[in-house]
């Protein structure tokens, strides 16, 4: 079993940065991908960026330039660092873990980000 536990969410103005972060506990597979993922209020849930065990990094379009995602593979934690936030960004932040070999995905419980305008 694996556990996630978001944080660091909050309420930014336009233009300001927040940090969040996720700390995993349990087996953690070696090879993984973690991520972030985020739901607005009528809306699917959506990719925001995701860091395999390596560090390969990927991001979802809206974001790309201003979001940086990271990891701490020994303090088993995954980091998105947000900046230029727009009210559009304005959604619950959840985690995810993926073992590459699994069967199972975890998700976090989230956290909430409102960026004002």
């Amino acid at each position: 079993q694996v556990q996630l536990v978001e944080s660091g969410g909050g309420l930014v103005q336009a233009g300001g940065s927040l940090r969040l972060s996720c700390a995993a506990s349990g087996s953690i597979a070696g090879i993984n991908v973690m991520g972030w993922y985020r739901q607005a209020p009528g809306k699917q849930r959506e990719l925001v960026a995701t860091i395999t065990s390596g560090g390969t990094t990927n991001y979802g379009d809206s974001v790309k330039g201003r979001f940086t995602i990271s990891r701490d593979n020994a303090k088993k934690m995954v980091y998105l660092q947000m900046n230029s936030l727009k009210p559009e960004d304005t959604a619950v932040y959840y985690c995810k873990y993926a073992p590459v070999l699994g069967k199972y995905d975890y998700w976090g419980q989230g956290t909430q980000v409102t960026v004002s305008s």
